[in-house]
């Protein structure tokens, strides 16, 4: 049996295409099964602040869509350090949430 370290190796010493092919597979046959749930992804955050930067990945905007979103009060802040802004998670899900079914 292969150690997760030694696979890493291997993979490192592979050719880019093989590379390439080996994580399309990989992606293919293994986590093409799974289902993965917002929760199971993005649980770990529900207690944590998102930078502008983040909440704007986050909900798939850019950032000077975020900013208008919080100067027309769509989008709530949940602090502000210096001149930067931060989000709870909670308020960004359901944000997003609200817009995709708009």
């Amino acid at each position: 049996m292969i150690t997760a370290e030694e696979l890493v190796s291997e993979v490192r010493r592979m050719p880019p295409a093989s590379a390439l092919n080996f994580f399309s597979l990989l992606g293919e046959h293994v986590f093409s099964q799974v289902d993965w749930t917002h929760e199971q992804v993005f649980g770990h955050l529900d207690r944590e602040m998102f930078s502008a930067q983040e909440a704007a990945e986050y909900i798939e905007i850019s950032l000077p869509s975020l900013r208008r979103y919080v100067q027309s009060g769509r989008l709530q802040l949940a602090a502000v350090v210096g001149r930067n802004q931060f989000f709870k998670v909670e308020a960004l899900r359901a944000f997003k949430r609200a817009r995709n079914y708009a």
